[in-house]
């Protein structure tokens, strides 16, 4: 089974780089990964992160304040058939 992670999904690619880089910046682990297809809109990138890591990831997205963001979501099954998404509270 594939590990569950968070994902910050935008409009913009300039937004997911700058978020990822906020991240790493405040020692989190973060990457860029496509965006699944179930979140029908944005850029096609999303900020991976850690769920573990959450309360930090917002304190660094309230920090930044990113105009594009379409929402955060945990990700399970990622590069399955059955993925699923699930908003996570901001």
């Amino acid at each position: 089974m594939n590990p569950s992670f968070g994902i910050a999904a935008f409009r913009s690619r300039t937004q997911v780089l700058r978020m990822e880089e906020a991240l790493r910046r405040a020692g989190l682990s973060a990457g860029v990964v496509s965006t699944p297809r179930e979140v029908a809109i944005g850029c096609g990138l999303s900020v991976r992160f850690e769920l573990a890591e959450t309360p930090q990831v917002m304190a660094v997205y309230r920090r930044l304040n990113p105009s594009a963001l379409i929402g955060f979501y945990r990700v399970d099954g990622y590069g399955t058939r059955q993925i699923r998404l699930s908003p996570l509270q901001t």
